[in-house]
């Protein structure tokens, strides 16, 4: 995957987290959780694109190690949401399985930059 498509894929995942977020209810544990959720899923691609603009394959490398963590959290929030039937399973399932996706991306990018 080329860059641009990751810039414009982690924009669109970001995009579809905010839209579940606004569609939450106001009980304080679906606000709770959502706010979590808010926060990590929409962090992946503003570190993506610091990770882009990095000085060094170090730094490339620790950015997109902050994208991984951050998507590894989106998931467990993903996760819990779907446990506790905060929004309905065939809601959650495509945006889970678009997280699992990114995090295998993301894997791959971090494995292929440590070998010249």
């Amino acid at each position: 995957m080329n860059p641009l498509e990751l810039n414009d894929r982690t924009f669109q995942f970001s995009r579809r987290i905010v839209r579940l977020y606004v569609s939450l209810s106001t009980k304080i544990l679906h606000q709770t959780i959502g706010r979590q959720l808010l926060r990590s899923g929409t962090s992946v691609g503003a570190n993506y694109r610091e990770a882009s603009r990095g000085r060094s394959k170090a730094e490339f490398r620790a950015k997109l190690g902050d994208c991984l963590k951050e998507l590894e959290e989106t998931r467990f929030w993903l996760e819990l949401m779907q446990a506790e039937e905060i929004v309905k399973p065939n809601r959650l399932h495509d945006l889970i399985q678009e997280t699992t996706e990114l995090i295998a991306i993301f894997v791959t990018i971090i494995n292929r930059s440590r070998n010249p």
